[in-house]
């Protein structure tokens, strides 16, 4: 790709990365199901099929199934079925997929999940129930780590590779705008949050509105309180925490399908293609009439692109190490 070509996406970037501000400060709790709800489903599938292309950025065709299976346990186990526990799990498909992503030797991969496995009961064994490792596996890296710190590395990525100093520009804006979200008028709210949105987002006991809770009560040192209405939509901590879930997960969306001339998600069978839009309009339709039946297909499906994704995380990590090192490097020699 010309230099021109990547200088222009990045600048659109940095124009959906300040919709996706304004939008979130507007209105975060509608901005998130609106994203959720239709960007989501059709990010999820077309990454998917993007990653099957490439067997999942593992050494071995069928790698993938392993987190296949682990992602369709824990989103049994996230609601009401309690198969596996979610963070052990999540922690074990973390782990393996470093080993799927680089191991060819199939008895040293075999070795290496079970091992996994062994590490996951060992570091679970003196966990307290409300423990930081819990809270760092269970709810933050299939959420914000995933949408947003994973997203902040690909953008790094992109531009330690090309050198583009429009891509510097728009990781600062990618750090600038929560930041501004989140200290920002904390205590005003712009449009109101409708009844409709604040009951898809508690879908029943069982939807998002968890996520808000956890963020919460970890980093504001603020219990639940009995009224849910004023804990989640009008305090100085829910309206940054709603507007921080919104921007990330808005702008992951936006990111994905503002690239498409660079990595090219698009280019698939026509038969794959009209499966895919058939699966999305079924996914929209299905959270419009039935918003917990909905958010349980689209929780199944998010974590498991999330999971999916793994080896390509694991990758884009060492990748960024070597590039910062390459940099080093060059500088250091005279």
């Amino acid at each position: 790709m010309s230099a021109k070509a990547l200088t222009r996406i990045n600048f659109i970037n940095i124009g959906l990365m300040l919709i996706s501000a304004l939008a979130a400060l507007l209105m975060p709790l509608e901005v998130f199901l609106f994203s959720y709800a239709f960007f989501g489903p059709l990010h999820y599938l077309t990454e998917i099929s993007w990653l099957h292309d490439r067997q999942y950025f593992t050494q071995s065709k069928y790698d993938y199934l392993p987190l296949v299976l682990i992602s369709i346990l824990i989103s049994l186990s996230y609601f009401g079925h309690p198969i596996v526990n979610g963070a052990e799990t999540i922690l074990i498909a973390f782990m393996i997929s470093a080993m799927l992503a680089y191991m060819k030797n199939i008895p040293l991969k075999v070795l290496g999940i079970v091992g996994a496995f062994a590490l996951a009961e060992v570091v679970f064994l003196k966990q307290e129930p409300n423990s930081t490792v819990l809270f760092f596996l269970d709810t933050l890296l299939p959420t914000l780590i995933h949408v947003f710190l994973f997203t902040g590395f690909f953008i790094l990525l992109g531009s330690l590779r090309s050198k583009s100093k429009s891509g510097y520009l728009s990781l600062v804006f990618y750090v600038l705008c929560p930041l501004f979200l989140f200290f920002c008028f904390q205590n005003q709210t712009f449009i109101e949050t409708t009844n409709y949105g604040r009951e898809a987002y508690f879908g029943h006991g069982e939807g998002f509105y968890n996520l808000n809770v956890a963020l919460i009560e970890r980093f504001f040192h603020v219990p639940f309180e009995n009224n849910l209405d004023r804990y989640l939509y009008h305090s100085q901590y829910s309206l940054p925490v709603m507007r921080l879930i919104a921007f990330a997960y808005t702008y992951h969306y936006l990111n994905w399908f503002s690239k498409t001339e660079v990595i090219r998600w698009h280019q698939v069978p026509k038969a794959r293609l009209w499966g895919i839009v058939g699966l999305w309009i079924a996914s929209v339709a299905l959270y419009l009439i039935d918003y917990s039946l909905g958010l349980l297909w689209l929780v199944l499906l998010s974590l498991g692109h999330v999971l999916l994704e793994f080896p390509l995380n694991w990758k884009s990590m060492v990748e960024i190490v070597k590039e910062l090192r390459t940099d080093s490097t060059r500088k250091a020699t005279p």
